[in-house]
């Protein structure tokens, strides 16, 4: 707040400024799949129903013995349910510690265990999968935890119920008294959010009101999201991506947001067309796939899309330009990461569409201003990685370091090895870019100096992988590579050396890691076997060379 870098709100008082305007407008709506995704009953509810929704959740939690301060884990696809979930604990004072709903008891124990998390929320099912079941086997386990609350039915112990019968009076004026009594402040953490880096164990991301609104306004100032405006987010609303492309905004604007996820073209097409969206985020694959694929386009009537946002990998220039000039809808250019790297591509900013797709804007450019707000205040430097020298010359490249209101003040204590910082106080985002422009004012992406592969907007870290393969007895060496996939972006190969007198299958392999209870999208799609791995003089695995041999192959 000294530096003058954050609004004063909370995310609550955003919401509750909404509840009090428009509390009869629509707020938020559920995909019509929702009963396959998760057993659920989709909703649609105007911001006085979510509002009431919020409120029988705290009770509930608060009732079973949530407090200020407690972490509480959630395992949940897009919904209104889990909306409210948040909201009910942040009102409570509580932190939420979201992850992705394919994530299975590896990974949920991982993050019970490091956050400290007392309580799980989670749903009775996940297509063919019962997670209150691999939560409940927790308990126990990891010495924090200590409750499980559900949504969705379900014939055995469940946990406690958060969508059957309403709360007693007593119990909900009890956590109204608790909510009124928290003397809240924009620095207070809300949410833990989980980051897969070089390292085999996910980072905890610390965030407060002040750090999330930062960043939503960055992208609301391109996105330009007004009150009857219609939003549909199909990222998972459990860290940057989700939040920032969607729930943000929502909030900042009090626009109607429509939630989605798992991807399925389809639904998410026909959401599209009945919801009358106006704005909505696309992996550049499916921008450019849609754009290739006429007749499917033409199945739906997408005519009310005004911006869609896209990022996470670099964005074809051809294909931002044919959306604008063909399909007159402007694509945003987004890049973000969990720890606060936040640059937008605005077309405010950037008229031309094919530079927009190319470059992002420069905030540390002098004498150049920018559509958000935020780029005033956010500090950017390139620094060569063998130097350490500030990158000053125009086609010179540099891994990019930054200070500003979107940037984490560090990971949670205890789940990163290094600090994320330089000396100087920079972040150190190892993702390398060039200085582009006349005047500097435009970064072009280069590589991630991170090994980390990105499937579907889903991050998966190589070396986590690695360390539960190498436990396989017919593996000697094991390398995990990502490889081009068209609609993905990436997908994960294991090249391993196979033990002496042994063969290995993928099956095998993908059979080893689910009786791991690894989540789905981190499993590899194709086996390569080698008689050894690149390495260097002193054993580091050479995996750049190893990815390029791989896209060679096919």
């Amino acid at each position: 707040m000294e530096h003058g870098w954050w609004r004063a709100e909370t995310l609550l008082d955003l919401f509750a400024g909404h509840v009090r305007s428009r509390g009869d407008d629509v707020a938020i709506t559920d995909p019509g799949n929702l009963p396959d995704v998760a057993g659920m009953t989709p909703l649609s509810l105007s911001w006085r129903e979510l509002d009431a929704t919020v409120d029988r959740i705290a009770a509930t939690l608060h009732a079973n013995g949530i407090r200020a301060g407690d972490v509480v884990a959630i395992l949940m696809p897009n919904s209104a349910a889990l909306t409210a979930t948040y909201f009910a604990l942040w009102r409570l004072g509580a932190i939420a510690s979201p992850m992705p709903a394919s994530y299975r008891r590896h990974e949920l124990s991982r993050i019970v265990e490091s956050s400290g998390a007392v309580a799980v929320v989670t749903t009775t099912r996940q297509h063919d999968r019962t997670p209150h079941e691999e939560v409940l086997g927790l308990i126990g386990q990891s010495p924090s935890l200590r409750q499980v609350f559900t949504f969705g039915s379900s014939d055995g112990d469940a946990g406690v119920a958060l969508d059957r019968g309403a709360p007693a009076a007593s119990e909900s004026d009890a956590a109204r008294t608790a909510s009124t009594r928290i003397e809240r402040t924009v620095n207070d953490c809300i949410t833990i959010c989980w980051t897969s880096g070089t390292e085999a164990a996910p980072k905890g991301v610390p965030r407060c009101h002040g750090d999330w609104l930062a960043i939503g306004q960055a992208v609301q100032d391109g996105l330009r999201v007004e009150p009857d405006s219609v939003i549909l987010g199909p990222f998972p609303m459990v860290n940057m991506a989700g939040f920032a492309t969607s729930l943000l905004p929502w909030l900042l604007s009090g626009a109607h947001l429509v939630q989605h996820h798992p991807l399925d073209l389809p639904v998410y097409l026909d959401q599209i067309q009945r919801h009358r969206v106006t704005h909505t985020s696309m992996p550049p694959a499916i921008l450019s796939m849609l754009l290739q694929n006429p007749n499917l386009r033409s199945a739906f009537d997408l005519s009310s899309l005004r911006t869609v946002g896209s990022g996470g990998a670099p964005l074809p220039p051809g294909v931002v330009r044919d959306w604008q000039n063909d399909l007159g809808i402007e694509v945003l250019n987004f890049f973000g990461s969990n720890e606060g790297v936040c640059l937008l591509g605005a077309p405010s900013d950037t008229p031309d569409p094919m530079i927009r797709a190319e470059y992002l804007p420069n905030y540390g450019a002098a004498g150049r201003a920018w559509a958000t707000q935020v780029a005033q205040r956010t500090d950017v430097r390139l620094v060569d990685v063998n130097t350490g020298e500030v990158v000053t010359r125009i086609g010179d490249r540099g891994e990019l370091r930054l200070k500003g209101p979107t940037v984490f003040a560090g990971y949670l204590e205890g789940t990163a090895q290094e600090s994320a910082f330089d000396d100087d106080g920079y972040l150190c985002s190892g993702d390398v870019f060039e200085l582009c422009g006349e005047s500097a004012e435009y970064l072009k992406f280069v590589d991630r100096s991170k090994e980390i592969i990105i499937r579907g907007g889903m991050n998966i870290a190589p070396a986590e992988i690695e360390g539960l393969l190498i436990e396989h007895p017919s593996v000697s060496d094991v390398a995990v590579v990502g490889y081009d996939d068209a609609v993905l972006g990436e997908k994960c190969c294991a090249v391993v050396v196979p033990a002496p007198d042994a063969t290995v299958s993928l099956d095998e392999l993908v059979g080893f890691l689910r009786e791991k209870d690894v989540a789905s999208f981190k499993l590899p799609e194709r086996l390569e076997t080698r008689t050894q791995l690149p390495r260097n003089p002193v054993g580091k695995l050479q995996r750049r060379e190893l990815r390029i041999e791989i896209t060679q192959n096919g």
